[in-house]
């Protein structure tokens, strides 16, 4: 089980296992929050819990981040799925290093493209500074 907590550990994740990899967007969000996002559905292998704030953007996605300390701890899909799930990426910068550090990293072009690009090599560990 990865785990993950905003910097004053009122904001907590679980992601159960370990995600296959995780996403660096360059979307007009993302790129300002400098989030890894690694995805499931919520209340499956992702749980959340702590008082959060959203900030929504469209009418498709919300940005959950501690109202106290202000990490962004998660986003999560405002609707319902076709499948009756709802999609939810939790931050893994808010996890351990060690923990993490092996992830593959893939790139989203969500500014330009909206395309995955071709993975680099890179993982997390690559990316932490």
């Amino acid at each position: 089980m990865l785990e993950g907590s905003c910097h004053c550990g009122a904001v907590r994740w679980t992601f159960a296992g370990t995600p296959p990899d995780t996403t660096a967007c360059n979307c007009t969000v993302c790129r300002r929050y400098g989030a890894l996002w690694s995805y499931d559905y919520e209340g499956e292998r992702i749980h959340v819990s702590g008082q959060t704030k959203a900030y929504v953007r469209g009418k498709a996605i919300g940005f959950h981040f501690c109202p106290e300390c202000g990490c962004v701890a998660y986003w999560r899909s405002l609707g319902i799925g076709k499948d009756g799930r709802r999609r939810i990426a939790v931050n893994l910068r808010l996890a351990e290093l060690d923990a993490v550090a092996a992830i593959p990293v893939d790139h989203f072009d969500g500014l330009v493209t909206f395309d995955d690009l071709p993975r680099d090599g890179r993982c997390v560990r690559d990316l932490w500074f």
